[in-house]
């Protein structure tokens, strides 16, 4: 994978965070506040200019209130361009 693949990756990913995080009505402060992150963090996941971990993933996971798969099949789709 070269690094405009990975930076396509990282920004549908954080196109799927974003998505989901509008999707339940909640401001990037509040999915912080719920993941224990910093908001500048979450902003940075969302723009696809910051990476994250398996942890993070987690942790936005449980403040999104889903499964980090569904995060993950969203960027997956968004990714190939199904969504």
């Amino acid at each position: 994978m070269d690094k405009h693949e990975v930076s396509d990756v990282g920004q549908a990913f954080g196109r799927a965070i974003k998505l989901r995080r509008v999707e339940v009505g909640l401001t990037q402060e509040e999915l912080a506040d719920r993941a224990q992150l910093a908001r500048s963090f979450v902003s940075g996941i969302e723009r696809g200019t910051v990476k994250a971990s398996t942890e993070t993933v987690w942790k936005l996971s449980q403040g999104l209130t889903c499964r980090p798969s569904r995060i993950w099949l969203l960027a997956e789709a968004l990714y190939f361009g199904e969504h």
